[in-house]
């Protein structure tokens, strides 16, 4: 059992006619729900709050588990909870799935009002600060104007970094972990790849699928090789080397045959299973078209009013979003004489470094937020 025990989910509703959400494409946007969990206690000077930002595939379950019988807990429940790196002894931890996203939260697969059907693409496109701008609307909603922290990793550190420019005043620190002002080249490609599985499956039917079976298969192999870029050379050689599944007469030839295909195969699966092929669009559009410096004009201008004092993790072996992008945010504060520390954490795990290197990052996180 998890040292939260039993954790219950919870929504929120904003942006109902007549005061709908604006968004950067100019559209206005409403009714939207928010799901989202809430651990520890408010202290009474509400200023021990921390809000968690999840990553693409992630959600606002963090910590915890639903019943006794629940198989697993939140994403990251190692990381979260009584002495851990976000202790909640000492901070009141928020997590909320974000705009766009398939968890509780509006996005493609909710039912639009208007016409009683999902959305599917007559969602409107989104965008980060659009993320930002509905957890703003979240923490109001919970009476609290001061975070003591923002904390995310991979896209939620993405978002972490958009506080501090949207609403440089309410934040008092900020950690980003294995993220970055905008994505490579190489990461968009990625990206371009997965939308293309999704799109190319007859199951997607212009995104209209919604009672029926829908992409699977595209949105299986949008996941594979999406999670290919969590991982490393060095792990992936150390977790499955060359090794061969136990042969079958009935095997085929392109069958899975090495182990590594079958984990992926099982990845792209269980993905299927709980998230929907329009949201991966959505918000795999919203993380490639972000940009810090070409909306501010080069990133030593866009940190100019920010009042936060960061920390900014990296790790050794994480190629889709590798050590350098995080030294270009960190020489940017740096030049704006903002409070910054920086860790480049030796690792082998990849990107996925930041859900796994727990002690490592704990020590870090528990230090840095000492001294806010």
């Amino acid at each position: 059992m998890s040292d939260l025990g039993i954790v219950k989910a919870e929504s929120f509703v904003f942006a109902e006619k007549p005061d709908r959400l604006k968004l950067d494409s100019g559209e206005f946007f409403g009714p939207i729900t928010v799901s989202y969990e809430t651990y520890g206690k408010l202290s009474p000077g509400r200023d021990n709050a921390i809000l968690l930002l999840h990553a693409l595939s992630g959600d606002h379950h963090a910590a915890g588990r639903y019943s006794l019988e629940d198989p697993k807990p939140g994403w990251w429940d190692n990381f979260v909870g009584l002495g851990k790196g976000l202790d909640t002894e000492k901070y009141y931890v928020i997590c909320s799935n974000f705009l766009g996203g398939c968890m509780g939260t509006t996005g493609p697969s909710s039912i639009n009002p208007q016409t009683q059907k999902p959305y599917a693409l007559s969602f409107p496109s989104i965008t980060i600060s659009d993320m930002v701008r509905v957890e703003k609307a979240l923490l109001e909603h919970l009476g609290i104007h001061k975070l003591r922290a923002v904390i995310g990793g991979s896209l939620g550190g993405m978002q972490a970094l958009e506080w501090t420019l949207l609403y440089p005043e309410t934040v008092r620190s900020t950690i980003v972990i294995a993220a970055t002002s905008r994505m490579s080249t190489q990461a968009i490609a990625f990206d371009a790849v997965g939308r293309n599985a999704i799109i190319s499956d007859p199951g997607w039917q212009n995104g209209n699928y919604y009672g029926t079976a829908g992409p699977t298969r595209g949105l299986a192999i949008a996941r594979m090789v999406g999670h290919i870029t969590y991982l490393s050379s060095a792990s992936m050689r150390r977790k499955f080397g060359r090794a061969l599944l136990e042969r079958s007469d009935q095997r085929q030839f392109y069958d899975d045959e090495f182990e590594v295909e079958s984990y992926l195969s099982y990845q792209g699966r269980s993905f299927v299973e709980r998230f929907d092929a329009n949201s991966y669009l959505y918000i795999t559009k919203a993380m490639d078209y972000y940009d810090i410096a070409k909306r501010f004009g080069g990133l030593n201008k866009a940190f100019r009013n920010v009042r936060a004092k960061f920390l900014l993790v990296s790790f050794t072996s994480d190629w889709l979003f590798p050590p350098y992008q995080s030294m270009e945010i960190v020489k940017a504060l740096m030049s704006n004489d903002k409070e910054v520390s920086y860790c480049n954490v030796e690792s082998d795990y990849g990107h996925d470094a930041f859900l796994l290197e727990v002690e490592s990052l704990a020590r870090l996180v528990r230090g840095f937020l000492d001294h806010v």
